[in-house]
């Protein structure tokens, strides 16, 4: 794979947003954003949102871009210690991988995913909503109302998913920095992180058949899970849960020469 045609910013945005034009039903993600929705019109469709994963985005996965859950060892290993809620974390490299981890840690129901904003806005909104996304909010009213709908997730001891690349490059193979959200609220809520990490394979055999042949295939591993350590210091804490989980995927994904740090150069 040509890593050459990647930018050097690890943070760039190669994804654009495609925004609806028509401001009918447009959100503001401020403090008027249901982050916590409780109605039953929303219960309602993440009910079917649940399908929608399961049947459909499930099967394009499989099919499409192969995914295969080769080792899930570490998660059943540990399951008894997520029964209070986890954070898991993914590189992000395909459309669908949030659906590939739900796969990998059997979470498709009360697992939440904090996101860009503008995708909310965006032609597959309700998708995104209807799945556990919850949008990043752009003010600090919103960001209180953010902080206490996590904060009740967290007390139902649910599981986040966050993407700590912060942006999704397609088919990228390497891992790269980690922004400090996903181990501050490791630390916050006292949760343990689950490091997940997509690697890709050479499309063969049936596989050829539902996707063009340069497309790779996607490999999702669990790797052991990384805990919090309450006795440290919040600051110092955070640097090494990135460190780890960052190492940990690096690994677990088989890559010798890894191109990036798990800290940023800009902190």
């Amino acid at each position: 794979m040509n890593i050459e045609k990647y930018p050097d910013n690890p943070f760039q945005r190669l994804v654009e947003v495609e925004v609806e034009d028509s401001s009918k039903g447009r959100f503001q993600f401020d403090e008027s954003y249901p982050y916590l929705d409780n109605s039953f019109h929303y219960k309602w469709n993440r009910f079917l949102g649940f399908f929608v994963q399961w049947f459909a985005v499930a099967l394009i996965n499989r099919f499409k871009y192969g995914v295969k859950v080769a080792d899930r060892k570490a998660y059943r290993k540990h399951r008894k210690e997520f029964k209070n809620g986890a954070i898991a974390i993914c590189n992000h490299v395909f459309q669908f991988d949030a659906v590939a981890v739900f796969q990998a840690v059997r979470r498709f129901r009360k697992l939440w995913i904090p996101m860009y904003a503008k995708h909310f806005n965006g032609k597959d909104s309700w998708f995104i909503i209807n799945c556990g996304g919850i949008p990043v909010p752009e003010t600090p009213g919103g960001m209180r109302k953010f902080d206490e709908a996590f904060d009740e997730y967290a007390r139902r001891g649910e599981w986040f998913l966050i993407f700590p690349e912060a942006v999704r490059w397609d088919y990228y193979p390497m891992i790269r920095p980690f922004r400090k959200g996903a181990f501050t609220m490791a630390w916050k809520y006292d949760r343990p992180i689950v490091p997940c990490v997509i690697t890709w394979r050479e499309r063969k055999g049936l596989y050829k058949l539902f996707g063009p042949a340069d497309l790779p295939c996607a490999t999702i591993q669990v790797c052991e899970p990384v805990f919090p350590d309450k006795s440290v210091r919040k600051q110092a804490d955070v640097i090494r849960m990135r460190q780890e989980a960052h190492a940990k995927m690096v690994e677990k994904a088989g890559i010798e020469n890894n191109r990036w740090p798990a800290i940023p150069e800009d902190e």
